[in-house]
């Protein structure tokens, strides 16, 4: 079994690693790191700057992924800054203040979608993977599995429920984390650990 450091102390960013990707003994990121620097303006680039972080500290292979919502009617936003889009930076207030932004909007404007970027960062290099999961913002939250946005968050592929009223394992399977983490092997292989 591959070792890999994850470059995040988010439990449920945990918990969906350890469900999607069970092949790999995931350990958490210490808490005398510090926090991992997030200062690109793109999903690959922050997470190659966490992965780096935590590889070059640790002497290790880490594993970091950025993720979050591009809303169509927003130009995109709030992308990168999906965790601290509204000042407080909680998910309840962010998505209240993602339904305020769309208020007026309706149908194909509030089209969207989930992306994410992995990053598996070592001594014999870096690779990326990502992955999407289009969708739509709905008009409430709904649901109670999940995080962030997912309340609100209605994948095309399932119809009529939000990412927060699918059962973990229906998640994983679409979900733009499941997307990218299905390329894990790959890199591992590329990278000479797997």
């Amino acid at each position: 079994m591959t070792t890999l450091v994850l470059a995040s102390r988010n439990a449920h960013k945990v918990e969906e690693l350890r469900r999607i990707a069970p092949y790999v003994a995931w350990l958490v990121l210490p808490d005398e790191l510090g926090d991992p620097p997030e200062t690109g303006d793109t999903f690959e680039a922050n997470s190659l700057e966490k992965a780096r972080y935590v590889a070059e500290r640790m002497g290790c292979w880490a594993l970091a992924d950025d993720s979050g919502l591009e809303v169509d009617a927003l130009g995109g936003r709030p992308g990168v800054y999906s965790k601290r889009y509204s000042p407080e930076g909680r998910d309840d207030t962010n998505n209240a203040l993602l339904l305020r932004e769309l208020a007026g909007w309706a149908g194909n404007a509030r089209g969207a979608r989930y992306r994410c970027v992995i990053a598996l960062v070592g001594p014999g290099g870096a690779f990326t993977a990502s992955g999407a999961c289009e969708g739509r913002i709905g008009e409430a939250p709904r649901g109670s599995n999940g995080f962030g946005y997912d309340p609100l968050f209605l994948p095309d592929a399932v119809y009529g429920r939000t990412m927060a009223e699918l059962e973990p394992a229906e998640k994983d399977r679409i979900s733009h984390r499941g997307a990218a983490l299905a390329q894990l092997p790959a890199l591992l292989r590329s990278a000479g650990i797997g």
